[in-house]
């Protein structure tokens, strides 16, 4: 007896028919990838991303959104893929933000920065065309950025204690706080106003408590430009009892909850004394993904 298996249906099957499935997303990929090999690294400069809106306005693009790698390349060495990403928000707007990043961070400067970008008028969001592209990418090479904590905004205060994986991209590149603030109004002026300052012209998240107490306290702030490191000094000064200020990996807090520790602290400032620390960090654990990686974004205070 003959079975389909073995017999005529299973000859016939496999010498001149098959199944054919069609796979959107392996498609999107290649397009997408395709596409944006075409395109030349632009530096990544105010400039750049200024010229990036009016050319989606020339386009007439109502949501401005897409696609985007980064690329660094550092003194003497070839351009090296550093993130590969995509933007709901407007695509000048959230590669306006990793400028701003890269711009208050130690051991990298934006002068080796570069970036190439596609506009994506469909509405791709569900079937993650960054990932796509990542996965792209992973078949060739390598991705140094990614899955390190570089996108991530400000995670609000539920994450200021999280030990940090070993590999994360604060710890190779933290803040500096080293650097001059530019824009802040010298003289005598309110605790409040002096914050709001700070905040406004740092390159990264500076979050504080809430406090009526900062407008009942002043302050005088010299007429030459300081570091950041000597404007929260100078805060810390104003303030008693459990206030600190700690400068985390990738961002600044400030709290009236001393004696509270912060595992990746480095820098801590106290009323009667400033020091600092070794951050801790944890390796990375059995089958975390990507997603464990990225935390949420919420606004800061």
């Amino acid at each position: 007896m003959i079975t389909h298996a073995d017999g005529w249906w299973g000859r016939m099957a496999s010498h001149y028919s098959n199944q054919f499935r069609l796979s959107i997303t392996e498609a999107l990929s290649t397009q997408l990838y395709a596409s944006l090999e075409q395109l030349e690294p632009a530096p990544l400069t105010q400039e750049n991303l200024d010229a990036l809106a009016a050319q989606a306005e020339i386009l007439g693009l109502p949501s401005k959104a897409g696609v985007y790698q980064l690329f660094r390349q550092e003194s003497g060495s070839q351009p090296e893929l550093a993130y590969v990403g995509k933007a709901d928000e407007p695509l000048n707007e959230r590669l306006g933000n990793h400028l701003f990043k890269l711009s208050g961070r130690q051991h990298i400067s934006v002068d080796e920065m570069s970036f190439r970008c596609l506009f994506v008028e469909e509405d791709l969001s569900a079937v993650s065309p960054e990932k796509m592209l990542i996965k792209r990418h992973l078949e060739t090479g390598r991705i140094v950025w990614n899955n390190r904590g570089f996108g991530n905004n400000d995670p609000g205060r539920n994450r200021d204690k999280t030990v940090i994986k070993d590999t994360h991209f604060d710890l190779e590149f933290p803040i500096d706080l080293t650097r001059k603030i530019s824009g802040l109004t010298p003289g005598c002026q309110s605790l409040y106003d002096l914050l709001w300052d700070i905040k406004r012209n740092i390159s990264f998240v500076f979050r504080f408590k809430k406090s009526a107490l900062y407008r009942k306290t002043f302050v005088t702030v010299p007429e030459e430009d300081m570091t950041i490191d000597e404007a929260f000094r100078l805060v810390i000064k104003h303030l008693a009892g459990k206030w600190q200020i700690c400068a985390l990996l990738g961002w600044v807090i400030m709290y009236d909850d001393a004696p509270d520790t912060y595992p990746s602290a480095w820098r801590i400032y106290q009323p009667d004394v400033v020091f600092e620390q070794a951050p801790k960090t944890r390796k990375p654990r059995k089958n975390e993904t990507d997603e464990d990686d990225e935390l949420s974004d919420e606004e800061d205070l």
